[in-house]
């Protein structure tokens, strides 16, 4: 799963949007995932400005 980077643009096509790192990504979307590795990434748009995402990489955890 990728997501805009804390450092990552604070709006796209105009609209807000949410940034996270690793952690918190992982903590949004609850119980249950571990977190197995990461990634980031800088996006250079048709405009020519960078975009930092968070690339995750989650497994769920069998209880």
């Amino acid at each position: 799963m990728a997501a805009f980077a804390s450092d990552g643009p604070t709006r796209c096509s105009g609209l807000p949007v949410m940034r996270y790192e690793p952690d918190e990504l992982r903590r949004e979307l609850g119980e249950g995932l571990v977190l197995e590795a990461t990634r980031r990434e800088r996006h250079v748009t048709p405009q020519g400005k960078e975009q930092s995402f968070a690339g995750c990489l989650f497994r769920f955890q069998n209880k």
